[in-house]
């Protein structure tokens, strides 16, 4: 039987969370750990210090000198940077006197607080904090000769969910000046972004969270490097819950079919909040021997208490439980095996391993000459038929039958 789990004061404990953030990282962090995840880390990118951009510094003088009739602002930390940068430049008060005589749109509240903290206005902003309505208000205004500052950030990549704002301002013939603020890279470590997509690919992690669509196009450029972007999105659909700060973050995986969640408010401390609901009310309970288990991605919780597997016991347990109650060959079990082989006493062994490690011996059935079943409770007769029944005969992140 699949029970939701009661709340508590680690409603995360035995979890494991992935965090694609640079910025604010530690903070993230730490308020996963607080409510009792396990987390793993791997920037998905890397900004460009704006101070020796000369590029930004081109653009600014020019804007300086011919200040455009409107400017549109996309990110808090893009527009504020670029005001440190100029400060840093000793343009800072020109730069302020020129956009003082523009129409200012503020993609976001974020947005919207830098450009006040630099003494300047907003006209506008929209409630979807959506780069794709401020281009909407642009263009049912008219921008036919209109001279057009646009914060830009990030990079364009072939998942961006929205045509590339600056060409579509110029084919309704506004004159465009993009301002290359917040610029991305990669990482210079690739290291462990590869070892987090492994850990999306095995199913080691219960979710990831992303906090801007650069990460989130990183993370999928880089799969692509690898050769693994659709196991990986495959893995995003069936057993790794991605978890997207907001809209704007989500798009790209949006479009590429992948489930998300986001919290009401795109904040960090609301997204916390969010994936300690989400994670438990998705990971269901089995009643198996006696004992409830929940098989999370790299640990099992007995009875609410995380229990450490090896590789090989989680990989035969989570076997196990993709179809509980169902007898289980040591065939197919072998081959759930990391690295595999041709003896079926490997099954054996890790089989006594992982009883003593759970300290429930009687959660994992032998059934002679055939193999092993996760021992389901009688009244789990139900959940037998029903995930017998249901392709692919699994447990899915939502702890229904899948």
């Amino acid at each position: 039987m699949i029970d939701q789990p009661t709340s508590s004061d680690a409603p995360l404990a035995g979890f494991t969370v992935g965090v694609t953030a640079a910025r604010r990282a530690d903070e993230l962090a730490s308020l996963l750990v607080r409510r009792g995840a396990n987390v793993v880390h791997a920037p998905a990118i890397r900004i460009i210090p704006l101070s020796d951009d000369a590029e930004l510094g081109r653009r600014t003088r020019e804007i300086i000198e011919f200040p455009p009739a409107v400017t549109v602002a996309t990110t808090g930390i893009g527009f504020r940077g670029w005001m440190e940068a100029a400060d840093g430049w000793g343009d800072a008060e020109e730069l302020t006197r020129a956009l003082e005589g523009t129409r200012i749109l503020a993609r976001g509240p974020k947005a919207k607080g830098a450009i006040r903290a630099a003494g300047l206005r907003e006209e506008w902003s929209p409630e979807s904090e959506s780069s794709a309505e401020v281009l909407e208000h642009l263009l049912a205004e008219g921008v036919d000769g209109v001279r057009v500052a646009v914060q830009l950030h990030g990079a364009t990549t072939e998942w961006e969910p929205v045509p590339d704002f600056c060409e579509v301002l110029r084919q309704a013939g506004a004159t465009v000046i993009p301002v290359p603020v917040y610029r991305w890279v990669q990482p210079d470590d690739s290291a462990p972004m590869d070892r987090m997509i492994e850990a999306v690919l095995c199913g080691d992690l219960d979710a990831v969270t992303f906090t801007s669509a650069p990460a989130v196009a990183s993370m999928l450029m880089r799969a692509k490097e690898n050769g693994v972007l659709e196991p990986m999105l495959q893995s995003f659909r069936d057993r790794v819950l991605a978890v997207c700060v907001g809209p704007v973050t989500s798009a790209p995986l949006d479009v590429l079919g992948v489930p998300t969640t986001a919290p009401a408010r795109a904040r960090v401390g609301a997204l916390v909040r969010h994936v300690a609901d989400e994670l438990p009310r998705r990971a269901g309970i089995v009643r198996a021997g006696g004992h409830e288990l929940r098989v999370l991605g790299a640990c099992v919780v007995v009875d609410g208490t995380p229990k450490a597997l090896s590789p090989a016991g989680m990989a035969v347990l989570k076997t196990l439980a993709r179809r509980p109650g169902q007898v289980i060959s040591r065939e197919d079990l072998l081959a759930a095996l990391p690295g595999g082989g041709g003896d079926t006493h490997a099954v054996e062994t890790a089989m006594a391993r992982v009883r003593s490690a759970l300290g429930a011996p009687r959660a994992i059935q032998t059934v002679v000459k055939r193999g092993y079943r996760l021992a389901v409770d009688d009244s789990a007769d139900d959940l037998i038929d029903a995930v017998s029944s249901a392709p692919g005969g699994g447990l899915g992140r939502t702890g229904e039958a899948s």
